[in-house]
């Protein structure tokens, strides 16, 4: 890493988002809203960090993986976590959240955006982003046909899909 990102990244890695006596800390829920395992939850809070970050330093917009964003999203909610704690006093400036308008022209964007921040992580971290939370472009974008399920209240079975072998 660079040396002028390093005291910044010490900052952001040194932030912690659990509140070690709330009922429900900030990874439990995040485990809990997206089906995760707990480990899973702590890696992807990691990454995150790690976003947030290059988000800091990069000369042009990027785009986080969908795991990333749902930690990002839930962050959001923690509005004085984020906004009073977080962005001024650890990042040193607001950092917007700006959803998609939509669009071929949108996707397409995006999906640049996806690969430019994956090299930028490449040339900042001095290795890949790990696959299973920064997919390749095609997964991250290819399948967004997503809804809010009460589960409580709901059965949630994959559709079976039917393969013809000719």
């Amino acid at each position: 890493m660079r040396p002028d990102y390093l005291a910044l990244w010490q900052k952001i890695e040194a932030f912690e988002l659990d509140d070690p006596h709330a009922a429900l800390t900030f990874t439990d829920r995040l485990a809990r809203e997206n089906g995760w395992p707990l480990s899973y939850s702590l890696r992807a809070v990691q990454e995150y960090k790690r976003f947030m970050l290059l988000l800091c330093v990069s000369e042009h917009p990027l785009t986080p993986s969908d795991q990333v964003d749902q930690v990002w999203h839930l962050h959001l909610l923690y509005t004085r976590s984020y906004w009073d704690e977080f962005c001024p006093h650890v990042l040193g400036r607001p950092v917007h959240h700006g959803p998609t308008r939509g669009g071929a022209q949108q996707q397409a964007q995006f999906t640049d955006w996806y690969a430019r921040t994956k090299e930028l992580y490449q040339t900042t971290f001095g290795h890949a982003p790990p696959a299973d939370l920064w997919p390749d472009g095609a997964e991250r974008f290819g399948d967004i046909n997503f809804r809010r399920v009460n589960l409580g209240r709901y059965w949630l079975l994959p559709k079976f899909r039917f393969f013809r072998r000719f």
